[in-house]
């Protein structure tokens, strides 16, 4: 059994909370949130709280209850105050800035890439195109679109160059020694 899915969520009362069968739907001030799970969990809405439990006695029902109760926890966080993830981008030249919904990013190459924004998040642009803000309610497509930003040029060991996460170390190498 997993020790987070025992625990209940606790709704505030700024967030409503809807759970039709497997389906959940959690609205908040920031946004609103649908999700369908598993029909090998249960999901029970009382009073202000919802609380999870297998609804087979198999390892994959106990593994999945857990999973379900911190997706909803973080759904239930997300329409309140939404997730950020910060990415810096380094080297000579690199730049990002928005063009409608599109993010541009000159990252070196040949051509700059075109990014498309997937609804429900908002990309910000700071300090001179170095500095990305991915803001949005919910927590994995947040981290989607941070990570597949970051795919685009990952920082290399050598001179440090690329785009990382805010906070992130990166490990340098020493270069080639001459003689």
């Amino acid at each position: 059994m997993s020790r987070i899915g025992k625990l209940p969520v606790e709704i505030p009362t700024t967030v409503k909370v809807l759970v039709d069968g497997s389906n959940i739907e959690v609205e908040g001030p920031k946004g609103k949130l649908i999700k369908k799970f598993n029909s090998s969990v249960r999901i029970c809405l009382e009073e202000n709280k919802v609380n999870f439990s297998p609804n087979e006695s198999t390892r994959f029902a106990n593994a999945l209850f857990g999973t379900a109760r911190s997706i909803v926890n973080n759904m239930v966080q997300g329409v309140q105050n939404p997730f950020t993830k910060v990415l810096i981008i380094d080297g000579v030249g690199f730049k990002a800035e928005i063009s409608g919904k599109n993010l541009k990013l000159n990252l070196g190459f040949s051509h700059s890439i075109n990014y498309p924004v997937p609804e429900g998040i908002n990309v910000n642009v700071e300090e001179s195109g170095t500095k990305l803000r991915v803001v949005g309610i919910d927590k994995q497509l947040v981290g989607e679109v941070a990570g597949a930003i970051k795919k685009y040029y990952p920082v290399e060991p050598y001179k440090g160059k690329g785009i990382r996460y805010e906070g992130q170390y990166v490990i340098r190498k020493e270069g080639k020694k001459t003689a």
